[in-house]
């Protein structure tokens, strides 16, 4: 690296650092003169080693602040509530896979669900950077079918679920096999672990008026833990960095298992409330992703696990927005996520018309998925898997990527309250 570049990464580091360090510490209400001292430290650390680390007090800070700012977040009123968990001492796959098993656990709460982050060692060495391969920790397989087997389980898994069988791991082929942790360290082999039985405590549905509801076999996990998203404090990014909040029924219900591209179980719905079908003007799309919603919403409670209707998340988000008004702060936010999915004009955000997208720092950012090379791979290999070797699944360092690169690819994320539109 040249001396110019060296000097430009080193300006560039220390300004953010500096930004970040400034508000955090103002929020914690420390010190001028422990700002002061902690500016120079930092100074000095970046001058002589490229990169600092955070205190664990700042990392904390510095996680709820990009909870805070996620504009595509509707449930940020908890947002000082986050549990912040450092694991950034964890050294090999192993020690990740505790740590992420114990984040469920600690998550689900016996059904209390507790926003929690876990939050791993930062990309300063590209050879030991650790990636967690799921998109969730906690997610469905997806079967595409192949003529003789009909497609069955979650499509948006389809993908990772190829390369987890490519791993070694086989599933049942049925609509809810819980799909392992696969983790990788540097330029690594990638390992998977198995989720233990008992872990998950999913959740049948049923329906407080339809008693044949069960009829469907209709399941879903409590708690959605985001898995694949990398974190920035300060200009210091950390590629592994699960977090989750709890979640809004819609994302289950008009989403995961209402999509067409998903579950898409509305038709099955309807059918057994003996809707007619055959026009669209008998609305039976609507009158079933309501008793699809209600039932969620009611196995949730009736399970005793932690789940918010999506007018009460909105009113939530409005109580958020008085609260920064509050303090001074001006809140980030793209309307086409924050709006629920169902009945969106019956709650205050539709009518907002001020939100926009700040991109605030600390933040979570998108990055390329961490098996994409793999898709490469196969798609390159043609339709008899073989690629010359070239389908191995090596994985190395990655960079996170732009925002402008992955503009497609964003649509398919999610942040833990919200699905894309």
């Amino acid at each position: 690296m040249n001396r110019i570049h060296q000097q430009r990464n080193v300006d560039e580091l220390t300004g953010q650092a500096e930004s970040f360090i400034t508000v955090c510490y103002q929020e914690l209400e420390k010190s001028q003169s422990e700002l002061e001292r902690r500016l120079a430290d930092i100074h000095e650390e970046v001058i002589l080693t490229g990169t600092y680390i955070h205190t664990e007090e700042e990392l904390a800070h510095g996680a709820r602040m990009a909870w805070r700012h996620n504009s595509r977040c509707i449930g940020r009123l908890f947002w000082h509530s986050l549990a912040v968990i450092d694991a950034r001492g964890a050294e090999t796959v192993e020690e990740v896979a505790g740590a992420l098993l114990r984040h469920v656990e600690q998550a689900y709460n016996g059904g209390k669900v507790r926003p929690v982050i876990t939050v791993f060692r930062s990309d300063e060495q590209p050879d030991r950077t650790i990636r967690i391969w799921n998109h969730q920790l906690i997610r469905y397989a997806g079967y595409p079918g192949d003529g003789e087997q009909p497609r069955a389980g979650d499509p948006a898994s389809d993908e990772f679920t190829a390369v987890c069988r490519k791993l070694g791991w086989q599933g049942s082929g049925g609509d809810f096999d819980i799909l392992p942790l696969v983790i990788s360290i540097g330029g690594e082999e990638p390992r998977w672990f198995p989720v233990p039985p008992g872990l998950v405590q999913e959740i049948p549905l049923t329906h407080p008026e339809i008693g044949r509801f069960p009829e469907l076999c209709l399941r879903w996990y409590p708690v959605p833990v985001v898995s694949d998203m990398c974190l920035e404090i300060g200009g210091i990014r950390y590629p592994a960095a699960p977090f989750n909040g709890w979640y809004m029924e819609t994302e289950i219900g008009s989403r995961n298992l209402g999509d067409i591209e998903r579950y898409n179980r509305l038709p099955a719905v309807a059918d057994l409330l003996g809707l007619d079908r055959s026009t669209n003007t008998s609305l039976w799309k609507d009158r079933a992703l309501l008793e699809l919603n209600r039932a969620v919403l009611h196995s949730f409670k009736q399970a005793g696990v932690s789940i918010v209707d999506h007018h009460t998340a909105a009113d939530q988000f409005v109580r958020f927005q008085e609260q920064e008004s509050r303090q001074g702060r001006e809140v980030s936010g793209k309307w086409g996520w924050l709006i629920p999915p169902m009945s969106p004009s019956s709650t205050p955000i539709w009518n907002d018309n001020t939100l926009r997208d700040l991109h605030l720092s600390p933040r979570f950012m998108y990055q390329k998925k961490a098996y994409a090379d793999k898709l490469d791979a196969a798609a390159a290999a043609g339709p008899s898997g073989e690629a010359d070797g070239s389908a191995s699944l090596h994985v190395g360092p990655d960079e996170p990527a732009p925002e402008s690169e992955l503009q497609g690819a964003t649509e398919a994320l999610t942040c833990p309250f919200h699905h894309p539109r």
